[in-house]
This record gives structure tokens, C-alpha cells and sequence, in this order.
């Protein structure tokens, strides 16, 4: 079997990386609602409405992973759990 990753501990402590992490989902998010927004005036979006739920479906879950990714970084333990 492989052996587990050896732990390392983070540069930045858990309490500074959540601040950092919070104030970059507000502006990702803030940033994110723009373009979305930009790209469903200026484009041609369909005129069917099965075709509009799952663009809006789409476009209003994708921000979910690199939020989930950021969200990831913030919670990482500054001690070995153990």
C-alpha cells in the first residue's frame, strides 16, 4: 500500500487564511455574477425554454468547484489531525 502524504504546515495560519478566503469568494462571486450576467444579455441565448433552464442551471452552479476549492484551502489544519 502508499503510504499517506507526510503533513506539511501551511505558510499561512488557518485564522488568516479564512479571512483571505472569504474576501476572495465575495469578489470572485461579485465578479462571476457580472460576467454571467454580461454573457446571457450579449449572447443569443435560445428562445426554448428547456434550452434557457439548463443554461441558467449551468452557469448558476458552476461557480460551486472553484468556490469548493477555495473553500478547501481555508480548512486546512495547521496540526497533524491524528
Amino acid at each position: 500500500m502508499s503510504d499517506p502524504k507526510p503533513f506539511r504546515k501551511p505558510w499561512l495560519p488557518r485564522r488568516l487564511r479564512k479571512f483571505i478566503g472569504m474576501v476572495a469568494i465575495l469578489v470572485f462571486l461579485f465578479l462571476y455574477a457580472l460576467i454571467v450576467m454580461r454573457f446571457a444579455v450579449s449572447t443569443n441565448i435560445p428562445e426554448s425554454g428547456v434550452k434557457q433552464f439548463f443554461f441558467y442551471l449551468t452557469m448558476g452552479l458552476s461557480w460551486v468547484v472553484p468556490a469548493g476549492a477555495i473553500i478547501y484551502w481555508m480548512e486546512r489544519p495547521d496540526t497533524p489531525e491524528g
